[in-house]
């Protein structure tokens, strides 16, 4: 890619996500509105759950998911929790093992706080944030919904290999890069193998 579509590319990107963010989220704003019915019939509080995020620039937003787990557990990430740590719902396990849980994130993309594509959201604790942080141009990008960890093992991957991979979408980030990756990603949703 050219020095002048590198520079030009995050502009048509955020395009990119505000259109598509916007028609996913009214497309599937029937089944949100289900999800988000199941959820609360199904366990004590509220449908969705809003964790904090290190996003750009190293700035916490708050990131809508729906909720999986019940409101007694801790907001740990999986590396750190133990079994005691996190209850799951009734329908949490199908929700994550389906990615239904993701699709609020829709709104964090809206916002301009996420993208479709790029690192993914941590937890201002988890230890991929320090990692992260070490490297300045990891942080210059939007975290995604999906991105390279979520497409080659998701939570079996180290803290310090999803830091890689994030260093790495940082510095290529360009088209042919994103259609692969969504392009996974579909691949992994078809075959219902994804688990948060």
């Amino acid at each position: 890619m050219s020095a002048f579509l590198r520079k030009l590319y995050p502009s048509l990107k955020r395009a990119i996500d505000f259109v598509a963010a916007l028609t996913f989220f009214v497309l599937l704003l029937p089944l949100m509105a289900g999800l988000w019915l199941a959820v609360r019939l199904t366990s004590k509080g509220p449908g969705l759950f809003w964790s904090e995020r290190v996003g750009r620039n190293g700035k916490v937003f708050r990131m809508p998911k729906f909720r999986t787990m019940t409101v007694c557990s801790k907001v740990l990430s999986r590396e750190l929790a133990g079994e005691n740590d996190c209850k799951m719902t009734p329908i949490g396990d199908f929700l994550r093992r389906t990615s239904l849980d993701e699709i609020p994130q829709f709104w964090s993309v809206l916002l301009g706080h996420m993208s479709l594509i790029g690192p993914r959201p941590v937890l201002p604790q988890d230890k991929a944030a320090a990692l992260r942080a070490s490297c300045d141009y990891t942080l210059s990008v939007r975290p995604g919904i999906t991105g390279l960890a979520q497409v080659n093992g998701r939570n079996f991957v180290s803290p310090r290999r999803k830091a890689r991979y994030d260093a790495f979408y940082a510095r290529e980030m360009c088209l042919m890069l994103d259609a692969k990756i969504l392009l996974a990603t579909i691949g992994i949703l078809h075959r219902h193998d994804l688990v948060q």
